[in-house]
């Protein structure tokens, strides 16, 4: 259960939940693997961060297996997700183990990242930089592979739940 606190600005952190959740974003899934295991986390907690290098930010709790896993592969996928991949991002998004049953995935050229079939897009990175905010590590990833398909529209997520633009 969670604690209802004030921080030291005087916002109620139910407050702050509620109002960061007005932004409408795209929701992705992290990828990565270690000694064979796959490993993944559904967040919307990403953005291009430069264009020259071309290179990503994507932002995982520390307290998430998924995170760990990146720290140690050195190496993650952003999996954009298209509008009828909702039940992937919840199952993905869950703690435990198998998230991966019965999802398709194919291995990155580098990394051997695991990228999910059917996404909207896809972004392998190699993590470059990884400074830290409150509960969170910020990964500031190198892209080394990136590719789209047309004809599909992405997942959205906001006030809590996936739907269409």
């Amino acid at each position: 259960m969670s604690t209802n606190t004030i921080s030291e600005f005087g916002v109620d952190q139910l407050v702050f939940r509620n109002v960061v959740g007005h932004f409408a974003s795209g929701v992705t899934v992290f990828t990565t693997v270690v000694g064979g295991e796959l490993f993944g986390t559904t967040a919307s907690a990403v953005s291009s961060l430069s264009m020259e290098p071309p290179m990503m930010l994507a932002c995982l709790n520390r307290s998430s297996s998924t995170h760990d896993a990146v720290v140690k592969a050195g190496w993650f996928g952003t999996n954009i997700l298209a509008e009828d991949q909702g039940g992937l991002a919840m199952e993905v998004g869950r703690k435990g183990a198998d998230k991966f049953e019965g999802v398709s995935v194919t291995r990155s050229e580098h990394g051997d990242v695991p990228l999910l079939n059917g996404a909207l897009a896809q972004i392998v990175c190699r993590v470059e930089e990884t400074p830290t905010g409150g509960t969170h590590t910020v990964f500031f990833g190198l892209v080394a592979e990136a590719s789209a398909r047309e004809g599909a529209e992405p997942l959205a997520y906001y006030r809590g739940t996936f739907g269409r633009l």
